[in-house]
């Protein structure tokens, strides 16, 4: 690599997570290639097999104790970001797995960024990862995909106080705090970046949290909201809606050579996902009309993410910070 670079997961591990083996040789992979920060909110006994795997390559810590935000992998980052050594720093989730390339992608691209957003793709390709990639492919074609992964400058994220961990949607208020404090964010669709697919019984648990993380934008939340009543009231425009959903995913998996990552099936999927978000959708309504919020990690969080306005009229407090 040209330069150096941190690399900071957040992780918290849960009654049957698998794949230590593979996530310890992984890891043992970045640890020789970066400064790696394991910021570990698992229970005791996940801590101390986590530090006997990994404290010979990577700072190993628990969340800050003076750091409290909702969202555990706010805390997490927060933390990491404390003890980052380097400038230029690669937030990644615990399934996210970078190359030698896509390392030395983003590095280069942080050079002249605040922020960079790389382009997740899912490799195995079970069932349920391909109905996800039809999301991700219908982001594509729309505007960009939200991975699970961003890089940062650190100096950057010192200057304006982080970010605000009591919010569901974390990596959307991360771009949009950067964005809001007149950083430059810099999209990367064709920098693609793999990530593991979850399990199928994490895939369901997903599956409510992600429709109600479209309460930070307004007008798709909206648009999902109208979708079933609008096909219920006119039965034949399902097939015209369902092609539409797949030429869309086609767009979005041939635009920024996305061809060379994203297989031919999951376009086909794209309907069945419409479907499923246009019906958590009206879940994500109720839970928030009666102030239930959604469920996350052991804590509810009523918040998807924070306006823009809002971020920008917070940054220019003199309590900003």
């Amino acid at each position: 690599m040209s330069g150096r670079l941190s690399y900071v997961l957040p992780l918290r591990s849960r009654p049957g997570d698998g794949g230590i083996e593979e996530l310890t040789r992984y890891l043992e992979w970045v640890g020789e290639r970066a400064d790696l920060v394991v910021v570990d909110g698992s229970d005791r006994n996940g801590f101390r097999n986590h530090r006997e795997r990994w404290g010979a390559f990577a700072t190993h810590v628990p969340p800050a104790d003076d750091i409290r935000c909702a969202n555990g992998k706010v805390r997490g980052v927060l933390t990491g970001l404390r003890l980052a050594t380097e400038e230029v720093v690669v937030i990644a989730d615990d399934d996210v797995r970078y190359d030698d390339d896509s390392l030395e992608q983003i590095g280069r691209l942080l050079a002249d960024a605040d922020l960079v957003r790389p382009q997740n793709y899912f490799d195995p390709l079970p069932w349920h990862a391909r109905w996800d990639t039809a999301r991700i492919l219908l982001n594509r074609a729309l505007g960009s995909d939200f991975p699970g992964t961003l890089g940062v400058r650190r100096s950057f994220l010192d200057s304006i106080g982080g970010y605000d961990g009591d919010v569901l949607f974390e990596n959307l208020e991360l771009i949009r705090t950067v964005t809001a404090a007149g950083g430059r964010v810099v999209d990367a669709p064709d920098l693609f970046v793999r990530r593991r697919p979850p399990t199928f019984a994490r895939f369901l648990e997903q599956r409510p949290r992600q429709a109600y993380d479209d309460w930070a934008q307004p007008l798709r939340f909206a648009l999902f909201l109208v979708i079933g009543p609008a096909i219920a009231a006119r039965p034949r425009g399902l097939v015209l809606a369902a092609g539409a959903a797949i030429l869309a995913a086609g767009l979005g998996r041939a635009r920024h050579e996305g061809s060379a990552v994203f297989d031919r099936i999951s376009p086909l999927l794209a309907p069945l996902w419409v479907t499923e978000r246009a019906v958590l959708a009206w879940v994500a309504l109720s839970r928030r009309l009666v102030g239930r919020g959604c469920p996350y990690a052991g804590t509810v969080i009523l918040r998807a993410a924070n306006p823009p306005r809002v971020l920008k009229r917070r940054l220019r407090s003199p309590l900003a910070g």
